[in-house]
């Protein structure tokens, strides 16, 4: 008898916890913008549009760059899933389609988040995306937060 109420009670709390909503998986991400150009505010759909090559100009009319970690590593991972609702895979094929079209110019992809940040800061209308803040370049607030 007792076996069958610890068989009940791991059944229903299966049932609960897979319901629970899972939390995002990855560290926090941070948007951060060269000074010409990149807002200091935008909502989602506009960081979305602007990363998906459908923004191509900032309203100051400076060329939008977008500035990636490399879809193989971790934080580009957690990009492609938060910011493309895509698999890494899918964020390449996403891509190589619109430059192949020549709907937009790809984004420059890094190995690491401090050269991601450099260009950043050295590249006018540049957008990229961090898991911390960054001196060099401003954080871009995104539906009044610092991180997605």
């Amino acid at each position: 008898m007792a076996r069958l109420y610890r068989l009940t009670f791991f059944l229903l709390f299966g049932c609960v916890m897979s319901h629970t909503p899972a939390r995002a998986q990855g560290p926090n991400l941070v948007i951060i913008g060269n000074g010409r150009g990149v807002p200091s505010e935008m909502n989602l759909t506009q960081l979305k549009a602007t990363m998906r090559g459908e923004k191509l100009r900032w309203p100051d009319g400076s060329k939008v760059v977008i500035a990636l970690l490399k879809p193989n590593t971790p934080t580009g991972q957690n990009t492609s899933k938060k910011i493309y609702n895509m698999s890494a895979n899918e964020l390449n094929k996403y891509w190589l389609a619109l430059v192949f079209q020549g709907r937009a110019d790809g984004p420059n992809f890094f190995n690491s988040e401090a050269d991601l940040a450099e260009f950043v800061a050295q590249t006018p209308g540049a957008i990229g995306v961090v898991t911390q803040p960054v001196p060099s370049s401003k954080t871009v607030i995104v539906e009044g937060r610092k991180f997605l």
